[in-house]
């Protein structure tokens, strides 16, 4: 596979940090939708697994409802690890080996979006888990705010197998802080039947839009939805200029009338029955519909798009360091991480783990673009005091 690079801008090259004498979060949106949908887990196929915050799946094994552990926190000792994750990480066998491993018993709370497990690790969390789950922005974030423990590299293999992306990754150089587990990018699925011709591209929702009135639906996420305008624009997913992010305002406001839904979730229903045509989604829940149902396509628009990162960290004040050294190098195994993202159908970072995955998964240009068009994806960075400009455009795009 080619080292893939991603544009982007470096911590050297921005000035997208929040202000260090303090003041509001720059990713103020923990209350909308994430970009990930919930595993819906049964407590018979994951005995000692407690769920919160849950919502919908990934990759479903069973369909009782999860139970809300948020009001009791986590307890054990040096036999136990707690982990707080997406949904879709964990999965029985990734427990179950691991603790035949070690003999440590992992108990792990999902959470649905960065936001969320910023805000219970804020309140008190970062006492109770020993490995969280951040993506690359709130990687960054998290660093700024002191929460995160210095990886001792040497205790975590596979660094030197990195592809040359994850080597030195803008949100976390050298990756001191964390360690890259899986990637994915944001674009458009679309019903093959109900289109004219293919998409390939943001401005077809523009350039079709009497076509795919009502028929469409975009992210509920204030970053995403900006950020595709802004691509579609010529300009980084991540500006700061207001001028700018007015002119992305101003072209979703011509689209804002053929719009059915801001939607996360909603639409994986509606696509499934022919409700709709077209779905602004995360190459996760993107990749899932198109396996299920061959009439839908799942596209990296041509100018660009969203690159995510997921990784792995100790928080500061994790309870079980030593655990979580043993859980992060069981996670990243070649083995194990290609036996784990093979089931989710998710990309990984890692060399080694890449040789391993399946040959219709690598072969897949869905999971892995061509280098062409990764080259204009962009990752979403630290926005710093433009995200009020950011937050007042979505404001009056979505309430309006």
């Amino acid at each position: 596979m080619p080292p893939y690079r991603f544009s982007g801008r470096s911590n050297s090259e921005s000035s997208l940090r929040r202000n260090p004498g303090g003041g509001r979060s720059p990713y103020p949106f923990a209350s909308r939708a994430s970009r990930r949908r919930f595993l819906q887990l049964s407590s018979a196929a994951f005995s000692g697994v407690l769920l919160s915050n849950c919502a919908r799946n990934i990759g479903t094994t069973g369909s009782s409802a999860a139970t809300d552990s948020a009001a009791s926190p986590p307890s054990g000792g040096d036999s136990t690890l707690h982990v707080y994750t997406w949904s879709a990480y964990i999965d029985e066998d990734l427990l179950k080996g691991f603790e035949q491993n070690t003999g440590i018993k992992v108990i792990a709370d999902v959470y649905d979006s960065n936001e969320t497990m910023l805000a219970r690790m804020q309140a008190g969390g970062g006492s109770q888990y020993s490995i969280v789950y951040p993506s690359d922005y709130m990687v960054e974030l998290m660093i700024e705010e002191d929460m995160l423990l210095e990886i001792d590299q040497d205790r975590v293999p596979g660094y030197a197998d990195l592809l040359d992306q994850w080597r030195d990754p803008p949100y976390d150089p050298g990756n001191q802080y964390s360690v890259p587990y899986t990637w994915g990018t944001t674009g458009l699925v679309y019903n093959k039947e109900l289109v004219k011709k293919p998409i390939t591209d943001w401005s077809d929702l523009w350039e079709r839009k009497s076509e795919l009135s009502r028929r469409m639906t975009l992210l509920n996420d204030v970053r995403e939805v900006m950020g595709m305008a802004l691509k579609m624009l010529g300009f980084s997913n991540s500006t700061q200029d207001p001028k700018e992010i007015e002119a992305a305002y101003k072209k979703l406001q011509e689209l804002k009338p053929a719009i059915n839904a801001f939607t996360t979730d909603g639409w994986r229903d509606q696509m499934a029955v022919g409700d709709l045509a077209v779905a602004h989604a995360y190459s996760v829940d993107g990749i899932d519909m198109v396996l299920e149902n061959p009439q839908l396509e799942y596209v990296v628009p041509s100018s660009g798009a969203t690159v995510w990162t997921d990784t792995i960290a100790i928080p500061k004040t994790a309870p079980n360091v030593d655990a979580a050294y043993q859980w992060i190098e069981y996670s990243v195994e070649p083995q194990t991480a290609a036996k784990n993202l093979g089931r989710l159908k998710l990309p990984t970072p890692n060399q080694k783990t890449l040789t391993l995955l399946p040959k219709e998964l690598v072969e897949n240009p869905d999971l892995f673009p061509p280098e062409e068009i990764l080259a204009k994806c962009e990752v979403l960075a630290n926005v710093g005091e433009a995200v009020d400009i950011y937050d007042r455009y979505w404001t009056q795009l979505t309430s309006a």
